[in-house]
């Protein structure tokens, strides 16, 4: 064989192996090919640059495509703050920048509605015409209005000025009737501070807030809150501490007035119960179980008069994390780690065994919270793998659930107004979701003013009249060290955009 055929062979050799090594030209060569409208090609066909662009590039075990570098890259193993990239940086960039995008939509003047078509003209007019029903009307004109809120940032007003709030919120909530916001803040150097925020509200549409005078430090971790009223509506509040090296756990219930320096009188009844390590509380309102209040521990749960110190033990199998009373008769409800939801009638405290559980259902996860409705017929209970639902108690059946929250291990309550006709949890994601009460419709997502962090989960309260008689309605959001006020009324955001 002929010199020149082995040196063309060999160069062919090469040619091959740069065809092999240079895919992308060889790829640019394919594609002007289609684009020129080759033999055997249609014009009406995506030439293979369209359709890699429309189509997600296949998931290659250890890399990670990048859509604007349009390239792959290698993930390296672990959680080392080193590797500049991991599966959970990527994530989190991902989650921040969609976290960014929504609150760029929310800042535009006029969010469109979660719903095509749906603006108050159009309804009052359905509604004069018949076309229409009453209940439905409510529920849209309450759809339109979650729709429409916007975010205001409130400046909480301090006696010291000198000193303003530099620790993050972990936790609010409000009286019943919405006039006073119990607080409690983490402290850099440990432990926490809680105290009390005072708002008040009037028919112009304005909106204050007024820290109290005296925060009390602890260096105990809050597991639980709730308002209790001994001597008045909301008179105190109980609080679950939870014990650290030698100081051991506790129960504390706390008079109101004592977050006051204006009070020169007695503050009023201060008590502590030795119940370590409690999950949840619950104070009882109705009146044959009069200044009772319930406490959940590990494989525990016991209801104790406040006023006499007498106690009534239930021995269980679980941990009770989430606990609520009826409002028409002493009955408690308690959900537990293994995602059993029983209650019990404080009237039949004589029954032995396990014969005082009365309703029992179950859900798949840990229970984070229940809440009772007001007719005690149903109840709304949220577990840890983010479902939440509404079961019916006569049937002990679930009628309605609520998809789109967010969790996996948190300790996360939901919400409830019945006025409104809405429900409101804060996923682990640190997004706010409103759902329609009634037939469980996802109505808005409210990203969170900060980036989501498991120190930054934003704690919520909604309600119709926010600040007393004379409140406003909308959401109160506490997130970092800030407090954000998303207005239910339009007025209040007209106001608002005139002043500004």
């Amino acid at each position: 064989m002929k010199r020149g055929n082995w040196q063309g062979r060999g160069d062919w050799g090469r040619a091959d192996r740069r065809r092999h090594h240079n895919p992308g030209r060889q790829r640019e060569r394919f594609s002007h090919r289609f684009e020129r409208g080759g033999p055997g090609t249609s014009q009406n066909e995506p030439s293979p640059e369209t359709a890699s662009q429309s189509s997600p590039a296949p998931e290659l075990p250890g890399f990670y495509f990048d859509p604007e570098k349009n390239r792959y890259f290698r993930l390296l193993p672990g959680h080392n703050n080193c590797n500049p990239l991991t599966r959970e940086g990527i994530q989190q960039r991902e989650q921040e920048g969609r976290r960014v995008r929504l609150l760029e939509e929310d800042e535009k003047p006029r969010k469109k509605s979660s719903r095509a078509g749906l603006n108050s003209t159009i309804l009052l007019q359905k509604r004069h015409l018949g076309l229409v029903p009453e209940t439905s009307y409510c529920r849209l004109i309450h759809e339109l209005k979650v729709s429409s809120m916007r975010r205001h940032k409130l400046e909480v007003q301090s006696s010291d000025s000198s000193s303003p709030n530099t620790d993050n919120f972990k936790l609010i909530v409000a009286d019943s009737a919405c006039e006073r916001v119990f607080t409690v803040n983490d402290v850099e150097h440990g432990g926490c501070k809680y105290g009390i925020m005072n708002f008040k509200g009037c028919s112009e549409g304005s909106l204050s807030v007024e820290m109290c005078d005296n925060l009390y430090f602890t260096n105990r971790k809050v597991n639980s809150i709730c308002w209790a009223s001994v001597t008045h509506p909301d008179s105190h509040v109980l609080l679950c501490l939870v014990g650290i090296a030698d100081t051991p756990g506790c129960v504390s219930l706390l008079p109101a007035s004592l977050f006051s320096n204006s009070n020169p009188d007695q503050p009023g009844m201060l008590c502590s119960f030795k119940i370590s390590t409690a999950w949840s509380c619950a104070w009882c309102l109705n009146p044959q179980a009069d200044k009772n209040f319930s406490t959940g521990l590990s494989r525990l749960v016991i209801v104790t008069d406040a006023v006499t110190g007498r106690r009534q033990t239930y021995g269980i199998n679980s941990d009770v994390l989430a606990q609520q009373f009826a409002l028409r008769a002493p009955v408690l409800y308690n959900g537990c780690r293994t995602g059993e939801i029983f209650s019990i009638d404080l009237r039949q405290r004589a029954r032995r065994g396990h014969g005082w559980k009365g309703v029992r259902f179950y859900q798949d996860s840990a229970i984070t919270s229940v809440r009772i409705l007001q007719d005690d017929n149903y109840l709304i209970a949220a577990d840890m793998l983010g479902k939440i639902k509404l079961w019916d108690l006569r049937m002990a059946k679930a009628v309605q659930q609520y998809e789109g929250h967010h969790n996996e291990h948190a300790y996360l309550p939901v919400h409830v107004n019945e006025q409104e006709g809405l429900l409101l949890a804060v996923g682990q994601d640190c997004y706010t979701r409103l759902w329609s009460l009634g037939d469980g419709r996802l109505l808005r997502t409210i990203p969170s003013p900060h980036p989501a962090g498991k120190d930054s989960v934003p704690s919520v309260v909604f309600s119709s009249q926010l600040g007393g008689r004379r409140g406003l309605p909308g959401l109160l959001m506490a997130v970092s060290q800030d407090l954000y006020y998303f207005s239910y009324n339009s007025d209040y955001q007209e106001q608002r955009g005139a002043d500004a």
